[in-house]
């Protein structure tokens, strides 16, 4: 019931509000309290704006106060060639080096012609999207995908 419920406030932040607006979220102390019950987070993306997106959710919880300890976004799909040195989403990054770990499929990073050399520094390659997203989960990580 407890990974419902912050499954869905997430979905709600997610999906009711757009980069700029998440800046300006101001959460419940109850939904702050419970989103601080589990505190380990991934999110499982596709594109550029699931990317923006998750770290945007990132913000609004460290403004709010949100307790985190973890917090990855695994990704997969096309955006996988937007993560390459010297890119728009390398420099949008920096501000997060270090504090969210991004993680690239593998088997999409094949599928799309890109070396683990083409990768900006601070993403970490891992077998399949699939795999670590499970992974994850069994280790009690709530979960959202986009």
């Amino acid at each position: 019931m407890k990974k419902s419920l912050l499954c869905l406030i997430t979905l709600t932040l997610i999906f009711l509000g757009n980069e700029t607006c998440f800046g300006q979220t101001n959460l419940k102390k109850e939904t702050i309290t419970d989103l601080s019950k589990t505190p380990n987070y991934v999110f499982g993306v596709k594109d550029e704006d699931g990317f923006k997106s998750a770290l945007s959710v990132y913000d609004t919880f460290i403004e709010n106060g949100v307790e985190i300890e973890n917090f990855e976004i695994v990704m997969k799909g096309p955006v996988v060639k937007t993560m390459m040195k010297e890119s728009e989403l390398e420099k949008y990054f920096e501000k997060y080096k270090g504090i969210v770990r991004v993680s690239i499929c593998s088997v999409a990073m094949k599928r799309l012609g890109v070396s683990k050399e083409q990768l900006f520094p601070g993403l970490d390659v891992v077998e399949t999207y699939t795999i670590r997203v499970l992974q994850l989960q069994a280790l009690g990580y709530n979960s959202i995908s986009y």
